[in-house]
């Protein structure tokens, strides 16, 4: 049997060095060929004959034959034929090039699995070879057959992640030898050593540190095979120019290690119980993420996320915040005095601005109430009835001023979103008000909103104290007033003991306060849940993704977090 001209003897292809193993199912994989089905053309895309051009999804067999020729030229370890498989030649030549040159992989073996459409995913065995030293390594990838519109051929849907699932964008490499960065030893506030094993949530935030200390930790790296990111915006970064691009910036990261450096200490402000205590009731849901600080210094005790080997959104994400960010605007319309605590203030059903209509949630009202009333209520129109007095950039002065968001200027340690509240005009600067609109936080930027208020001062989040490194932490170019600070505190008290908080506050003392928030998402079903709030030298706030009202969902989360650290 052949494949091309490449003779196929029973599981084996090309010799020792590279096997295709057919699997379960095998029978199923009619060889046709090895470039593919592609009707009315040929392997150079050159016209055969005049049949129509085949349009439509890819038929199974075209699947299947697709797949198994493009893993067959892969193993064999031909680049150039497997990438002419596939539908971006050039860019797959030159990253199965770097598999074997670059990442030192050989001896590759691949392991077709059952089929679904169009996706096939498979199975990896291969071997790291590196002066004189060896390791095997076996993972799982998958690739989708897509057919080409021009010629009706079917080819290989070519993305980074069908060699390796860690290789996210162009230009990501697989690489062995001397790594870059020596290890670290991370160890949380109390010198206990912290690991992705006994915290799943920090294994990218142990790349990241590794990435941006490894060298002044004073370790001695190692051999290994590591993912190197194309990500110009690296954690080693921290200017003002590259903290933009943070938000996206995912640190290398090692996969096997021949031979092993020798790590140098790194002391962090994470707490190993409260660590351990955000990974439990973040795995206990779906898509939460939580940070807990400590106001009086800014530093971070914890954070975790329920995919905690996905996105960092805890520290990275860029999500609406809802109501929480009336936290925010409250402060806006206190110092303006636009609001007082106890003055009577418009909460009515509904409020037209800039031609969009805002309502409360279930249309409810609050008549001849309070400015107190309406912010534990949580109601929108008490926000929106007071845009019309407000200038387009007044909310994003006072984020980036009192509350130090939106800034691009934090040096947390590893990469992090600051947060986004860009000026806007009309319905969307209403909108902002409620955090809707154009604002954009995580839970990290919303645990500093609280912190803030508790503090009275912004106090940039840290997980590495900046004199290891002598960077300069942010800071907001004014404080909040004395009795503004005090009137959030009130406010947020007063949630969390007569308003939409107080079942996730409910016996957490005097010494605290809290607010709620949902953001509806298009697309979504239920919003998102928010929940922010200090007690005593604590400051937390969580996110639950489709997680409905914030009180509910990510309330739990952060009254959990705030129990731990009593």
């Amino acid at each position: 049997m052949r494949i091309g001209n490449v003779k196929l003897h029973p599981g084996v292809l090309g010799g020792a060095a590279a096997v295709i193993v057919c699997g379960v199912g095998a029978a199923a994989f009619a060889l046709s060929g090895g470039s593919g089905s592609g009707s009315g053309s040929g392997g150079d895309g050159s016209t055969v004959d005049e049949k129509p051009v085949a349009s439509g999804p890819p038929t199974a067999a075209e699947v299947r034959t697709t797949a198994r020729a493009f893993l067959a030229a892969w193993a064999e370890g031909d680049a150039a034929r497997a990438a002419a498989l596939t539908d971006d030649r050039a860019a797959a030549e030159k990253a199965l090039t770097s598999y074997r040159k670059d990442g030192h992989l050989t001896k590759t073996r691949l392991t077709p699995g059952k089929r679904s459409g169009a996706e096939v995913p498979f199975k990896a065995a291969t071997t790291v070879s590196y002066k004189g030293k060896s390791k095997p390594l076996a993972y799982e990838s998958e690739l989708t057959v897509v057919r080409r519109k021009s010629d009706g051929r079917t080819l290989v849907g070519w993305r980074p992640s069908v060699l390796h699932p860690e290789l996210k964008q162009p230009g990501d490499r697989l690489v062995t030898g001397e790594a870059g960065d020596p290890p670290i030893k991370a160890v949380d506030r109390d010198g206990a050593e912290l690991t992705a094993a006994k915290y799943p949530s920090l294994g990218t935030v142990l790349d990241g540190l590794r990435e941006k200390y490894g060298k002044k930790a004073g370790g001695k790296a190692g051999v290994e095979l590591r993912v190197v990111r194309a990500d110009g915006a690296k954690s080693s970064k921290s200017s003002v120019s590259s903290k933009k691009d943070d938000a996206k910036s995912t640190p290398d990261k090692t996969l096997l290690t021949l031979s092993p450096g020798t790590p140098g200490t790194l002391k962090t402000t994470f707490s190993g119980s409260l660590q351990a205590a955000a990974e439990r009731e973040t795995a206990k849901r779906n898509r939460a993420s939580v940070v807990v600080l400590k106001p009086s210094t800014g530093e971070i005790l914890a954070a975790a996320n329920s995919n905690p080997t996905g996105f960092n959104t805890a520290f990275q994400g860029s999500l609406a915040p809802g109501s929480t960010m009336k936290v925010v605007s409250a402060s806006l319309l206190l110092e303006k005095k636009l609001a007082e605590v106890d003055k009577k203030h418009p909460c009515p059903k509904y409020e037209t601005y800039g031609g969009w209509k805002f309502q409360n949630d279930d249309k409810f009202q609050i008549k001849n109430g309070t400015f107190r009333a309406s912010f534990a209520r949580s109601c929108n129109t008490a926000f929106i009835s007071q845009a019309k007095k407000l200038d387009d950039d007044s909310l994003t002065e006072q984020a980036q001023e009192v509350f130090g968001l939106g800034r691009d200027n934090w040096s947390i340690g590893v990469p992090s979103f600051d947060g986004a509240v860009p000026v806007q005009s009309d319905a969307q600067m209403a909108a902002s008000l409620i955090g809707q609109g154009g604002v954009r936080m995580n839970p990290l930027n919303m645990a500093s909103v609280a912190a803030t208020v508790k503090s009275g001062t912004f106090r940039q989040p840290y997980l590495v104290s900046p004199d290891v490194d002598d960077r300069t932490l942010a800071t907001a170019p004014r404080r909040m007033s004395g009795a503004t600070a005090a009137a959030l505190r009130e406010l947020m008290h007063y949630t969390a003991v007569a308003g939409t908080a107080v079942k996730p506050m409910q016996g957490l003392g005097s010494d605290m306060g809290a607010k709620t928030g949902s953001a509806e998402v298009d697309g979504q079903k239920k919003p998102n849940g928010w929940f922010t709030a200090y007690r005593g030298d604590l400051a937390s706030a969580a996110v639950v993704q489709q997680g409905g009202h914030g009180g509910d969902s990510a309330g739990p989360v952060v009254r959990a977090m705030l129990r731990a650290g009593a």
